[in-house]
């Protein structure tokens, strides 16, 4: 005969727990999915937030590379005496002297106003102003000519132009041949700029050559924005020397420049940007896991005759915390899955359209199952003790 004391509650293998735990799940289905919803909206926000940010500044860095970081500007300023410094004519070939410098380049603000043409008034410039340019800036820049040609060494002598792209946009020209007025010359348009990525400002300019700008404007020949390029190495020896190289003995009027540090800013500024996105994600991850907790509640109050059913059947206290805090893991899974998916589709799927190439790091997904599960035990916690808690008979008695 067995005796009372050998008597032991039997124990629910893995298996089991995770049976009877989905079981809850599945018999309330539509309250499990709107459960769910909360924590993958707040799991799919953070990784999206995550992967297109990652995606973007792995976009920029790779157009830091290509373009270079070793472009410098030097442009006239303002004279500490409050006159305006004006560079002097062979300030390239000066720059060009600097050893480590490879290639140098200039561009000069040129007093000429720009038309559509003759019928048009003269304080009507649509925004865009004259510059003069040399032969050699497009390579310099690394830009490139989306319909036409760059000025040869006989057109920078000729009234034509190149018009950067948002230019080219604002004067209505759509491609080369047509012309525009500038003052009361006919100008003829020979090519239209791709953007400048590292000189956007040129986006908004008509260049011409320098000898064209001497003989039909009277430009006087003195650049207003030099730029050049050296090895990376050297960049900031040479950043250190080019103001006073420019223009001996007014060093403190002439502004020198990086414009891929811009760039680098824009990528800091996503980075600050992510951090506030990926704080609105974790307030949506908050409220699913409210509901989550709302949800497992609700169905211990549901559930509290099987819950003293089983409990009369001889179920352990932690038989059905076990049991609760398994249906809370699970429910916050699914949604932590589900919310996984769709932020790494929407990552890729943006990106694509982007033209970007597509970056889900794995610890952003690592990082949102982990926080799925922590939300799960802390949401199921209080409910699993509260079932544990209710007496058999006051289980089986309620209504």
């Amino acid at each position: 005969m067995t005796r009372t004391h050998d008597l032991r509650p039997a124990r629910l293998s893995s298996r089991d727990v995770l049976r009877v735990g989905a079981v809850g799940l599945r018999a309330r289905r539509a309250r499990v999915v709107l459960s769910a919803l909360g924590i993958a909206i707040g799991i799919a926000t953070m990784v999206a937030v995550v992967g297109l940010s990652e995606s973007s500044r792995a976009d920029l860095m790779s157009r830091l590379d290509r373009l270079g970081t070793n472009l410098l500007t030097a442009e006239a300023g303002e004279d500490p005496l409050g006159g305006t410094v004006e560079l002097p004519r062979n300030a390239v070939a000066m720059v060009e002297r600097i050893g480590p410098v490879r290639h140098a380049t200039a561009t000069a603000e040129v007093d000429a106003r720009i038309r559509r043409s003759d019928v048009v008034p003269e304080e009507r410039t649509a925004g865009v102003t004259t510059q003069a340019a040399r032969t050699d800036l497009l390579s310099t820049l690394g830009g490139e000519v989306a319909r036409g040609t760059w000025l040869t060494p006989a057109g920078e002598r000729l009234p034509t132009t190149v018009l950067g792209a948002v230019a080219a946009d604002r004067l209505g020209i759509t491609r080369p041949g047509e012309t525009i007025m500038l003052n009361d010359t006919r100008v003829a348009v020979v090519g239209i700029l791709e953007p400048v990525e590292l000189v956007p400002t040129l986006d908004r300019v008509a260049l011409i050559g320098f000898p064209a700008a001497a003989r039909y404007f009277g430009f006087d020949g003195r650049p207003t924005t030099i730029f050049e390029r050296s090895s990376d190495a050297s960049v900031e020896d040479v950043r250190a020397v080019l103001a006073r190289t420019v223009s001996p003995g007014n060093e403190a009027g002439v502004r020198v420049s990086r414009p891929s540090d811009a760039l680098a800013a824009r990528a800091a500024a996503d980075k600050g940007l992510t951090t506030l996105m990926l704080g609105l994600g974790a307030v949506a991850l908050l409220v699913g896991g409210v509901g989550v907790a709302n949800t497992m509640v609700i169905s211990v109050l549901e559930r509290r005759q099987e819950i003293g059913l089983r409990r009369s059947l001889g179920a352990t206290r932690n038989a059905i915390r076990l049991q609760f805090l398994t249906e809370s893991l699970l429910l916050s899974a699914l949604g932590g899955v589900a919310g996984a998916l769709l932020g790494a589709a929407a990552t890729y799927g943006f990106a694509r359209a982007q033209g970007w190439t597509a970056v889900v790091p794995p610890w952003s997904l690592a990082g949102g199952l982990a926080a799925t599960l922590l939300i799960g035990v802390v949401a199921g916690l209080y409910p699993a003790i509260r079932a544990a808690r209710l007496h058999p008979t006051v289980a089986l008695n309620a209504t």
